[in-house]
């Protein structure tokens, strides 16, 4: 049994990415105790099956940023629960390896679309597209998943001006454009809006400006959305995961260092002498320590994404992260932040 961190817990879940619940049933795993234990799991689980049954099947998605990582891992989950999916994929036209995964899938309910949510009129063609192949285009979207998004690291004086626009172009412009441009088509079919934020768009971090700054704009941007769809009958929910960054193949060791001595060949010559090359290197080691840490198994953001799509009531946000970061996000997010005094 996996359990899964939300707003409000899952139907039988608890805090933690991947926490078993098995020790606690020791008594229970012998004889008929098990069988009944299991019958009485299958009841209370069929219904919830069911209906993800009836809620995908006929139902679009549009999930963004399918080249690799969540996307990539949310378009094929979803499509095997029934879903008509329109993956958008920045590398399309390039022939990407993600892209052309899913292309080789040969199926009528998965279609991949050539997408940069940075680009208006690549956005806009890509909903026309959408509409156009829509079975009923009048029942219109039922979902989009805003998964689209980059990284970047380094302190706010390591940092240059440009990337802080680049990152905030993606993540954060990208986010309302494409929300912007499919409203009509989900507002028709009183539809979900899933934006992937981070659990860094709810706890600051050092060396991490660039990119708590767009997912905390995520979280506002979801917040506000969310109270002007509610009386048409339109669900928003965020989905905030832990560290995946291995998952999402956005770091690399060879790319950290590259970024990293790109970096410091660029800083003002003042920067470089007063925090030194000793200091801009123990940040450094810090993101790879963070990011040989963490999980590659998408598993918890898929379902969480699933279960915000086909919920009757799904929740304002989820957390699918181990107990560590969890616990550092409840800390962070209800405690006061550290004195400056």
């Amino acid at each position: 049994i996996h359990l899964q961190v939300s707003s409000r817990p899952l139907e039988g879940h608890w805090p933690g990415r991947a926490w078993s619940a098995r020790p606690a049933w020791s008594a229970l795993q012998d004889g008929l105790p098990r069988a009944l234990s299991f019958g009485s799991a299958l009841c209370c689980q069929l219904p919830a099956l069911l209906a993800l049954a009836s809620t995908a099947s006929g139902h679009a998605v549009l999930v963004t940023g399918c080249d690799s990582g969540f996307g990539l891992s949310v378009a094929k989950q979803l499509h095997s629960h029934g879903f008509q999916v329109f993956a958008g994929c920045l590398l399309k036209d390039k022939r990407d390896a993600g892209a052309e995964e899913l292309d080789a899938m040969n199926s009528s309910r998965m279609k991949t679309v050539q997408m940069d949510v940075c680009k208006c009129a690549e956005v806009n063609r890509a909903v026309e597209l959408i509409q156009e192949d829509l079975r009923n285009s009048e029942k219109g979207l039922w979902g989009l998943v805003n998964n689209a998004g980059v990284s970047t690291f380094g302190e706010v004086e390591f940092t240059g001006m440009e990337t802080y626009k680049e990152v905030a172009k993606v993540n954060l412009w990208g986010t309302v454009q494409t929300t912007k441009a499919s409203l009509p088509l989900l507002r028709r079919a009183r539809g979900r809006i899933v934006n992937i934020s981070s659990m860094l768009g709810r706890m600051a971090s050092a060396a991490r400006s660039t990119y708590c700054t767009t997912k905390f704009g995520v979280e506002a941007f979801s917040d506000c959305l969310r109270y002007e769809m509610y009386p048409l009958g339109v669900k928003v929910s965020v989905v905030e995961p832990g560290n995946f960054i291995s998952a999402t193949e956005l770091y690399r060791p060879e790319r950290i260092r590259a970024i990293a001595e790109e970096m410091w060949n660029n800083l003002p010559e003042v920067v470089c002498k007063d925090y030194g090359r000793q200091h801009f290197d123990e940040k450094i080691s810090n993101i790879e320590q963070y990011c040989s840490s963490a999980s590659t198994d998408t598993t918890p953001v898929t379902e969480a994404v699933n279960h915000a799509l086909t919920s009757k009531t799904p929740y304002t946000r989820y957390h699918p992260m181990d107990y560590y970061w969890w616990l550092r996000m409840q800390i962070t997010t209800h405690t006061p932040g550290p004195s400056q005094t």
